[in-house]
């Protein structure tokens, strides 16, 4: 079996984050979900789990990040094209996403960043396969 990652998320409005990520063209697994939880399906190996803030700090002794104010993660992915970061990028922005730094290009590699309502960084990027050696 492959590792799988599970990245958990605190969110302040379960429902509206669920209605944000499905807009982008995600499922949700509904095993892993509740009133208190959603299971966000990036890959058949990568999730988030969103948890109402109350349930995050059960797993944590620390304060939540105030996201205004500071960067508690920023997540890259992996995407087949330029076109794709850019309609997923373009997506969230027209469903409660907020842009982060302007499009980066590097010739073999496209990126671009947005934070979902939470405040979450994202990083859609697309490398040419032939650029990168194994």
């Amino acid at each position: 079996m492959a590792n799988q990652i599970f990245v958990n998320l605190p969110v302040k409005d379960l429902p509206r984050s669920i209605a944000f990520w499905r807009a982008l063209g995600y499922d949700i697994n509904p095993q892993f979900t509740d009133d208190t939880a959603a299971c966000l399906v990036i890959s058949e190996t990568i999730y988030v789990m969103l948890l109402t803030e109350e349930k995050f700090l059960g797993f944590t002794p620390r304060a939540i990040a105030d996201t205004t104010k500071v960067s508690e993660v920023l997540v890259a992915l992996s995407y087949d094209s330029r076109a794709k970061v850019d309609e997923l990028v373009e997506t969230a922005l027209i469903n409660g996403g907020s842009a982060i730094n302007e499009p980066t290009d590097y010739g073999f590699m496209y990126a671009r960043a947005f934070a979902d309502p939470d405040g979450h960084i994202f990083e859609p990027f697309w490398m040419n396969p032939d650029h990168v050696h194994g």
